[in-house]
């Protein structure tokens, strides 16, 4: 403080052409910072802040002047430097409240009840290389008074002129207060030119003077004006007048005169119509830039902080309330804008200041609900709307404000600013008070305001610096930096800000977590839009989406056990990203266009496959190696995959290989046909004629199925059907059959040491290809099938329909079947893989059994055979039997007993006497048709189930019973043909 008044001193003795104030390189030291535009209206009068200073002061040197009840007296500057005698300083002291003294600066009341320390108290007494001696303290100033000026930059010169014109009015007005006067009028009436050191210094003055009469009385007079107010027009016209032609001041002349009766006549007005004093320095908004500068006096020059006589300040500027027409509500809001401002201006360092703001913003608060005065709510909106926009400014984006450097400074701005916003919300607002209170939570919905505000900055901000990060030496997607960056905010977030806001917002990490994930949810939703296919990069991003939200969630799980809802509402607000369902769909759709490879290349091989026995040793088709091989590679490829979800989309991959598979199989067997496609058609029923030996004659044909040329079995080629080419195709199914269970174990090897496999993964896990199993299991049997019945029937047709009993059962008997069938089974033994070697000649077994028996009951009008043939036909089928006993080296017993079961039981029907037989076919006629008399029978159905309790076997035994009875029967019951 000693500084400013030996700075003020040393430019005083160089200000011969200072207006009053000090010049700008010589006033106290300014802050870098900007400070915030004044919130009062404009005054509408070009007056500057210099002009306005040196009108408050004059208001305050008057102010004080007149409260004391002795007369004024002038005391030169130049006097007070020197010792004051023991009369002068009796004067002095006595004469007004300026003069006195300074109280100590530890005793400030005032600071400690705004949270302010005194200035003194941080200061050491000691400094760095004064040998541990305490520093000679500063001067400071003797009285309040020349605080002031000192502090309101007020030079000596200057002063002294006030208080000389202050005397000179006194000395003509005696008794008169400051209240009664009008301090421009007066100071025109005292002085002149000659007054000033120059003429322009004088104009200055004489302008400035005319200028407040202009704001005060004309522009905000504090009762409005009358159009048709002729005092005003006079004054107005005099002002202007001044002008243009310079008013003669200092002297009772005719302008003056002029001039000072319309200047009363405005003055004197009041609302309530008495005249109680001059009013020209309290209408609004004058009094309030009148008064601002007054109180800026309060703050040190030098460091903007509070003076520590404040208390002394703060009585003085109290007096100046009745001339301004300020009271304690306009006096607090003025205090508190100046210090916010203060705070502003320091660089947002000095949180003294800060706290102090929001102390004394508390008594503006409650000073707002106590009054509705136009005004004073006017000033008020816009005060406090000045504060919250630039606290607002930068709580919109927090984390671009504060850091570690500055982190304590966000508790006070936050709260000045949530507290403005109240204040205007809750006592200014008219919506607020239509709608009830409780509905609304302002410091909440501001903070929330904040939060969601500053993290869509920051995300933004992250973002971009996300893309740059990515380069040739840092391929990382985008995305995937970004989310590590999110991550590692939403961890700043709730360590060093959240702490803070909570204060306010109980959710706070909650909200900011949520914002993110929406933020980062938007970017994620538009990448998953655009993606048609898995890559690497889009499986890194995805991941780190997933990792990312699952921490997100974490926290605001944490941040809202407490709440009522539980985090309920903060929950709905994330919904998920769904990033391993985004995976999943991914590899579907690989799964989908592997599989869909796959099958075109199963479409083509096949087409190409000859089923050559001489491929490999296995004689299995290559085709289905090949098919397994790429299957084992869809796999590895599948396993390589960097997705966390192997188990849950093997499904898919097994289901789509299954139906590969199954597909494959299925053409496997396509074109073989069926047991169906080589079954002879059945001959119509006739009866031998008896006595015959001959039944045909040379030249006809035999009336039975087409056959083709003999075949022995050997293997042709050319043919896909040949017995060796059925064979590829039984050991290719069984080979396939094999692999699924080494597919088996290689998926559950591959999912052990997969990323996201865990100890038991495999336990539950039960790989089935029931597709291709089922495909696989049924092809098997239905080839085998197919390939006995062909044999049989097709290939050994020659023996069966034109050779075996044919004319003569003696002489064509079973041995040339026998003879045919020996290269069949050596092939199928050699060919066949041992696990299907029994399947194939069992099904061949049953197809020889029931070629047998068709040739006995179907075998057409070339056959015929007598009760005596029966032995034949018994030793023949013993010893078709016996083919396949292979004398205990073929099949098991118990199987050809079940398989020729059918035929054993058919048999003894030849040896039964033909009158036997007859009235045992009435019988069941009869039994199973009621409609059918023993005269009458009608023909039953061929079922080609033979039983000798089926009649239709029963009648066809009879068809080929070469006797009298049999014959006559079937003419007269059912006028059979002996021939075709």
């Amino acid at each position: 403080m000693a500084r400013l008044f030996r700075e003020s001193r040393r430019d005083s003795a160089t200000s011969s052409s200072s207006n009053g104030f000090l010049p700008p390189a010589a006033a106290a030291a300014v802050s870098s910072s900007p400070s915030l535009l004044s919130p009062f209206p404009d005054l509408g009068v070009p007056l500057t802040p210099a002009e306005l200073r040196e009108a408050a002061y004059e208001v305050l040197v008057a102010a004080s002047r007149t409260t004391g009840g002795k007369p004024l007296t002038y005391i030169p500057q130049a006097s007070s430097a020197a010792p004051p005698s023991p009369a002068s300083s009796s004067s002095s002291a006595s004469s007004a409240s300026l003069q006195r003294s300074l109280t100590s600066a530890a005793a400030s009341k005032m600071k400690k009840a705004l949270g302010l320390r005194s200035s003194a108290s941080s200061k050491g007494v000691g400094s760095p290389g004064s040998g541990g001696k305490a520093a000679a303290p500063p001067r400071r100033p003797a009285t309040v008074g020349e605080l002031m000026r000192v502090q309101m930059r007020v030079s000596e010169p200057a002063d002294a002129r006030i208080r000389r014109g202050l005397l000179r009015i006194a000395a003509s007005q005696l008794g008169r207060r400051a209240e009664s006067m009008v301090l421009p009028l007066e100071f025109l009436q005292q002085f002149k030119a000659s007054d000033f050191p120059d003429p322009q210094e004088y104009e200055a003055w004489r302008s400035r003077n005319l200028k407040l009469l202009e704001a005060g009385l004309l522009v905000h007079p504090l009762v409005p004006l009358n159009k048709s107010d002729m005092s005003a027009q006079r004054l107005r016209q005099i002002i202007r007048g001044a002008y243009d032609r310079p008013l003669e001041t200092g002297k009772n002349s005719e302008s003056m005169q002029s001039l000072r009766s319309a200047v009363m006549s405005l003055a004197g007005r009041s609302h309530d119509g008495t005249s109680d004093g001059c009013h020209w320095a309290d209408g609004f908004p004058l009094n309030l830039h009148l008064y601002q500068m007054l109180v800026e006096a309060c703050f040190d020059n030098d460091d903007g902080t509070v003076v520590d006589e404040i208390d002394e300040v703060m009585e003085l500027l109290k007096k100046t309330w009745g001339i301004l027409g300020i009271n304690e509500m306009l006096h607090n809001l003025c205090f508190t804008w100046a210090l916010f401002n203060h705070f502003v201006m320091s660089g947002q360092v000095d949180i003294e200041l800060l706290s102090a703001a929001e102390n004394q913003l508390v008594e503006v608060a409650k000073d707002a609900k106590t009054t509705k005065d136009p005004n004073y709510c006017k000033v008020l909106s816009s005060t406090l709307s000045s504060i919250m926009g630039w606290t607002e400014k930068r709580l919109l984006a927090y984390h671009e404000t504060f850091d570690t450097n500055n982190i304590e400074s966000m508790q006070g701005i936050v709260s000045i600013g949530v507290s403005a916003a109240k204040v205007l919300v809750e006592d200014i607002s008219h919506e607020y008070r239509r709608r009830r209170k409780e509905d609304t939570d302002v410091a909440r919905s501001r903070v929330e305001t904040y939060i969601r505000s500053s993290l869509r900055t920051a995300f933004a901000l992250r973002m971009e610096e996300a893309d740059s990060k990515r380069s040739s030496r840092n391929p990382t997607p985008v995305l995937s930096i970004l989310a590590k960056d999110i991550g590692d905010l939403a961890i700043k977030e709730k360590n060093m800000y959240s702490p803070i806001l909570k204060t306010w917002h109980p959710l706070a990490s909650g909200v900011a977590v949520a914002t993110l994930h929406s933020c980062y949810g938007n970017e994620l939703k538009q990448f998953v839009a655009g993606l048609s296919e898995l890559t690497p990069d889009t499986v890194q991003v995805l991941k780190a989406a997933d990792k990312l939200e699952k921490d997100l969630v974490n926290i605001a799980v944490e941040d809202s056990v407490d709440s009522d809802d539980g985090g309920k509402s903060l929950i709905r607000e994330m919904p998920p990203y769904e990033a391993e369902n985004a995976i999943a769909n991914l590899v579907k759709v690989w799964i989908k266009e592997r599989v869909e490879r796959l099958k075109g290349w199963v479409d083509r091989n096949l087409k190409q496959e000859t089923w050559n026995p001489g491929a490999n040793r296995d004689n299995f088709a290559p085709s289905s190696v090949e098919m397994l091989r790429v299957i084992g590679e869809t796999l590895d490829a599948f396993f390589e995959l960097p997705i966390p979800m192997h188990p849950t989309v093997l499904p898919d991959l097994t289901a789509g290989l299954d139906r590969i598979l199954q597909l494959y199989v299925s053409k496997v067997k396509s074109g073989c046909g069926t047991r169906n496609s080589f079954m002879p058609q059945l001959p119509p029923l006739t009866r031998c004629e008896v006595g015959s030996k001959l039944l045909f004659k040379k030249k006809e044909k035999p009336q039975n199925l087409q056959v083709r040329a003999p075949q022995n079995g050997v293997a042709n080629g050319n043919d896909p059907l040949a017995l060796p080419q059925l064979c590829v195709r039984l050991n290719t199914l069984q080979y396939i059959r094999g692999e699924l269970e080494n597919l088996d174990k290689k998926i559950k090897t591959c999912l052990r040491n997969v990323e996201s496999a865990q100890a038991d993964i495999t336990d539950g896990v039960d790989i089935k290809f029931e597709l291709c199993q089922a495909s696989c299991q049924e092809s098997i049997q239905q080839i085998c099938e197919t390939t006995a019945y062909k044999v049989t029937f097709y290939d050994l047709g020659h023996v069966l329909w034109d050779t075996l009993y044919v004319s003569d059962p003696a002489s064509n008997r079973v041995q040339v079947l026998l003879t045919e069938l020996d290269p069949v089974l050596e092939t199928i033994s050699s060919m066949v893989h041992n696990k299907l070697r029994n399947r194939a000649i069992t099904a061949l077994m049953k197809a020889s059994f029931d070629g047998f028996l068709l040739v006995l009951l179907a075998g057409g009008p070339l056959r015929a055979f007598t009760r005596q043939d029966a032995q034949i036909i018994e030793d023949d089928f013993r010893a078709l039997r016996d083919l396949y006993l292979a004398d205990g080296d073929g099949l098991p017993e118990e199987l050809v007993d079940k398989a020729s079961s059918q035929v054993k039981n058919v048999l003894p029907l030849f040896r039964a006497e033909s009158e036997a037989l007859i009235d045992r076919f009435k019988r069941m006629m009869v039994e199973s048709n009621r409609s059918a008399s023993k005269n009458r029978l009608p023909l039953p159905p061929t079922t080609g189930h033979w039983s000798p309790n089926e009649p239709n076997t029963v009648l066809r035994v009879l068809c080929y019973r070469n006797d009298e009875t049999a014959t006559k029967f079937l003419k007269k019951t059912y006028n059979l043909p002996k021939k075709i």
